[in-house]
C-alpha cells in the first residue's frame, strides 16, 4: 500500500521494506537454518543451547489473567485515544508540508552542508511551521520547503518567505547570499529554484494517504478472514490495528500539548503503517497458537484457552519487541531530526502494538464469539424442536 499510494520518499521507503523482507526471509531459511542445523548435527553432543535470562523464564509457567483484564485494557485504551481526539478537536493536527502546501526553494553552497541542522534553525526562523530540508542531488545542495504563511495569497508573502530563508541561512552557516549562481563560492550561496505547492496538491496526497490506511486494513481483514475462517478474529485484528493508529495519533497530539510537535506527514504515514506490518504480525502468531489449542479439545473454558495461548507466546513476544525497540531507540535518539517524528511514532506504535496484541485483539475475539453464541444456541434448540 506504501508502494501504491505513496510518493516521492515514501515509495522508496516500501520499496526498501519489500526488498528487507525478501532478504530476510531468504537469510532465515536459506541461511540461519542451515547454520544451525550444522550446529547440532552431532545431536545431543551438540552441546547447543538457545537458552538466556528471558527464555529461562519458560511460558508454560506463566499464567497471567490477560482475558480476565480485558475491561482494564479497554477503559486505559479508551481514555488515552479519547484525550488524543479531544486535543485534536482542539488544537488541529499539525501538519507537514506533504499534507498542508508550501513554498520549495533549492539552495545551493560551494561545499556540503547538514541538512539535519540547517532543518532545526530554519524551523526556529519560520515560527516553528512545518519545514523540510534535505539534500538533494548532492551534499552541497540542500531543498528547503516550508508551510510558512502558505495560505497568504497576497503578492507580498513569497518575498516575505525568501527573505525569511535568507536570513536564516545566513544565521545558521555564516554564508551570504548572492544572486548569481556562478558567484557561488566559500563565502556564498544563492537560490537556484522555487516552486510552490498548492493545497489541492496537499489534500491529494492526504486523500491518497488515508486511501492507504484504509485498504491496508481491508486487505487485512479479508486475509484473516481467509486463514482463520472466522469473522471474530479479523474484527479483533483490525480493531486491534485501528486502535494501535489511534493511540499513535493521540501520543503526537499529547506530546504537542507538552511542547514536543511532530508532524503530520507523509513520513508519519508511512510509520503508522509499518506498525499496522509489525502489530498483525504479532497479533497472527498468538490467533494462530488460539486455533492450535482450541483443535485440541482439552477442556470448554474458552477463556482459559486463550489465556494459556497468550500466556505460551508472551516471551516470544517479549524477545521480538524488545530487539525491535532496541533499534527503534537508537533511531530517535541518533536518526537525528529528520527521522525523529518517524522514531517516535514507531517506538509508541511498537510498544502499544504488542499490548494490543495481547490486551486487545484476543479478548475481542472472545467478547465477540460470547455475544454470537446465544444466537447459535437459539438456532441448534430450534433444530431440534
Amino acid at each position: 500500500m506504501l508502494y501504491l499510494f505513496g510518493q516521492g520518499a515514501v515509495k522508496g521507503f516500501a520499496i526498501t521494506l519489500m526488498v528487507g523482507i525478501v532478504t530476510t526471509f531468504f537469510t532465515a531459511v536459506y541461511i540461519s537454518h542451515v547454520v544451525i542445523e550444522w550446529m547440532i548435527r552431532k545431536g545431543d553432543e551438540s552441546n547447543v543451547t538457545f537458552k538466556t535470562v528471558i527464555s529461562n523464564f519458560e511460558a508454560s509457567k506463566l499464567n497471567f489473567d490477560f482475558v480476565g483484564k480485558r475491561k482494564l485494557a479497554y477503559i486505559f485504551s479508551g481514555t488515552v485515544i479519547g484525550i488524543g481526539i479531544l486535543l485534536v478537536a482542539i488544537q488541529g493536527f499539525n501538519y507537514g508540508v506533504d499534507f498542508k502546501g508550501g513554498r520549495a526553494y533549492t539552495v545551493t553552497f560551494h561545499d556540503p552542508v547538514d541538512a539535519t541542522e540547517l532543518k532545526t534553525d530554519l524551523t526556529a526562523s519560520f515560527e516553528g511551521a512545518g519545514t523540510e530540508v534535505k539534500n538533494f542531488g548532492g551534499n552541497n545542495v540542500v531543498k528547503v520547503t516550508t508551510s510558512y504563511i502558505i495560505d497568504d495569497d497576497a503578492e507580498t508573502a513569497d518575498e516575505k518567505v525568501k527573505n525569511i530563508l535568507v536570513g536564516g541561512l545566513e544565521k545558521s552557516t555564516g554564508l551570504k547570499f548572492v544572486q548569481d549562481d556562478s558567484k557561488v563560492d566559500a563565502q556564498h550561496f544563492t537560490i537556484s529554484s522555487s516552486s510552490k505547492v498548492g493545497a489541492n496538491i496537499a489534500d491529494d496526497t492526504k486523500a491518497a494517504s488515508l486511501q492507504a490506511t484504509i485498504l491496508s486494513l481491508i486487505a487485512i481483514f479479508i486475509y484473516i478472514l481467509i486463514r482463520f475462517r472466522k469473522w471474530q478474529f479479523s474484527a479483533g485484528a483490525v480493531l486491534a490495528l485501528a486502535h494501535d493508529a489511534l493511540f499513535v495519533i493521540a501520543a503526537f497530539a499529547i506530546a504537542r500539548v507538552l511542547g514536543i510537535a511532530f508532524e503530520i506527514d507523509q513520513v508519519f504515514i508511512a510509520a503508522i503503517l509499518t506498525v499496522i506490518g509489525y502489530s498483525i504480525n504479532d497479533t497472527v502468531i498468538i490467533f494462530d497458537r488460539i486455533r492450535e489449542y482450541l483443535h485440541l479439545g482439552t477442556y470448554h473454558d474458552r477463556a482459559r484457552i486463550f489465556n494459556n495461548a497468550i500466556n505460551s507466546t508472551l516471551n516470544r513476544t517479549i524477545i521480538t519487541s524488545g530487539t525491535v525497540l532496541l533499534v527503534v531507540i537508537a533511531l530517535l535518539f541518533f536518526g537525528g531530526e529528520v527521522l525523529r517524528g518517524f522514531a517516535f511514532a514507531l517506538l509508541v506504535g511498537v510498544g502499544i502494538g504488542t499490548y494490543s496484541s495481547v490486551f486487545i485483539a484476543a479478548p475481542i475475539v472472545l467478547d465477540f464469539e460470547r455475544g454470537s453464541r446465544p444466537a447459535l444456541n437459539q438456532s441448534l434448540t430450534t433444530s431440534k424442536g
